[in-house]
């Protein structure tokens, strides 16, 4: 099954400044999670970020944040337990615009709700703690969840694979950035082909 980009949410898990010097492979992990906020903001995928106690840790990266709807300050590890499961639902239909009264009501067309995205891509950090616990509450609440592999880590390498092992098991599909990049796009002919080029070649 390919990821298909029309169904796809991007969470940015808490790749903040302090945690940096002490993850593994930080500049590589940092630069794929920054490739992938570009591409996504390129093709209108949503954007969303989490900070763990940014009052000691610090904010995500501007090249990162820029992109974010919004981002979830949080103490829990689990951002869904913090409210990222509501921002990641569809919002209510809109109110019709206009006068209500310039039209009878049976020509008025509703409002469709905004599209439903249950396809949730994660990158960040630490694998085996923040982000393994948001993913694995996203499943619990059905998501679809794709994590990306080398744009997350943990302090030692041993942790971060354990966290894949688990959460494969549990049904998250691992995917690298690259692979990731590749099917939402799915044709050299797509028009942000070559931003998809600089970005990873």
């Amino acid at each position: 099954m390919l990821i298909d980009v029309e169904e796809c949410q991007l969470v940015l898990v808490d790749l903040q400044p302090k945690l940096k010097p002490v993850m593994f492979d930080a500049e590589s992990v940092w630069a794929n999670a920054a490739k992938l906020a570009e591409l996504a903001a390129a093709l209108d995928v949503p954007i969303w970020g989490t900070e763990q106690n940014p009052s000691r840790l610090g904010e995500l990266p501007p090249e990162m944040r820029m992109h974010c709807r919004q981002v979830l300050a949080k103490m829990q590890f689990s951002a869904v337990e913090e409210g990222l499961g509501e921002w990641l639902q569809p919002g209510p239909p809109q109110a019709p615009r206009g006068n209500a009264r310039s039209l009878p009501r049976h020509l008025q067309k509703p409002q469709a709700a905004a599209q439903e995205r249950k396809s949730i891509v994660l990158a960040g950090c630490e694998a085996h703690i923040c982000l393994m616990q948001t993913a694995l509450d996203l499943l619990e609440d059905e998501f679809e969840v794709w994590v990306v592999t080398d744009a997350c880590s943990s302090r030692t390498e041993r942790n971060r694979d354990a966290a894949y092992d688990r959460l494969a098991g549990a049904g998250a599909e691992l995917v690298t950035a690259e692979m990731l990049a590749f099917e939402w796009i799915r044709s050299a002919e797509h028009p942000d082909f070559k931003l998809l080029q600089s970005l990873f070649k």
